[in-house]
């Protein structure tokens, strides 16, 4: 572990989210001390050079922030079952990157003396090097107890995020909120360009793109106005 003031990270999750949000808590100058097998670890290795890959057990036995960044179906399974064999350590700290969940999913780590943070990048990761120019734009969903909150929200913004406080109880309504700009923008977008490829529109995504982002920033602007004094 990591005694200088930095923290000693563990990643647990190699997919698109983990290595990156690794990478960038890297950059603001703490250590990774592995990461588990994922989907692609030959692009996890490419965003985290050098860093062992190890078991679970492991990277949560030598990590003082555990990073659990795997599918929403896989999380509370995973956090019961590293309780389980007494994994989990007092004062460590369990971090998950899940849009659906707070910390109540993580509340097995938190009965064995573990700190539950529950920090959700709000952008759609690529699992490469773009994503940390994203995340410094981009905001963070924060929920955590409120005397670890500052703690929540230093690492959001160690990610480059901005944080954002979401409650426990809005958790779901955040994550219905997410998916559905997620999945209807990628719908409608695959929708448009599909019907202009049909016509003869060669590279129809790059004949919609100046097109899609101006309409997206003009709806964002209108969105953050103030509403109208009745």
């Amino acid at each position: 572990m990591v005694r200088d003031g930095r923290l000693g990270i563990g990643i647990i999750g190699a997919g698109r989210v983990g290595p990156v949000v690794g990478a960038a808590l890297a950059g603001a100058g703490h250590a990774v001390v592995g990461i588990t097998s994922g989907s692609d670890d030959e692009r996890a290795s490419a965003v985290l050079p050098g860093v062992p890959v190890l078991e679970a057990q492991e990277v949560v036995r030598r990590a003082e922030l555990v990073v659990l960044a795997v599918p929403s179906d896989q999380l509370a399974s995973l956090v019961a079952g590293v309780a389980e064999v007494g994994g989990w350590q007092i004062g460590q700290l369990v971090l998950h990157t899940d849009a659906g969940h707070g910390i109540e999913v993580l509340r097995p780590a938190a009965e064995r003396g573990a700190i539950p943070l529950a920090v959700h990048p709000a952008i759609t990761f690529t699992g490469t090097s773009i994503d940390l120019r994203q995340l410094q734009a981009g905001y963070a969903a924060v929920t955590a107890p409120a005397a670890v909150l500052p703690i929540a929200q230093a690492l959001a913004v160690e990610m480059g995020c901005e944080p954002v406080v979401i409650a426990e109880a809005d958790r779901a309504a955040y994550a219905d909120a997410i998916e559905t700009v997620t999945e209807f923008s990628r719908s409608i977008i695959g929708q448009s360009t599909s019907a202009l490829r049909d016509i003869g529109v060669e590279n129809p995504g790059g004949y919609l793109s100046a097109l899609v982002q101006s309409t997206v920033e003009r709806a964002l602007r209108e969105a953050s106005d103030p509403p109208p004094l009745l």
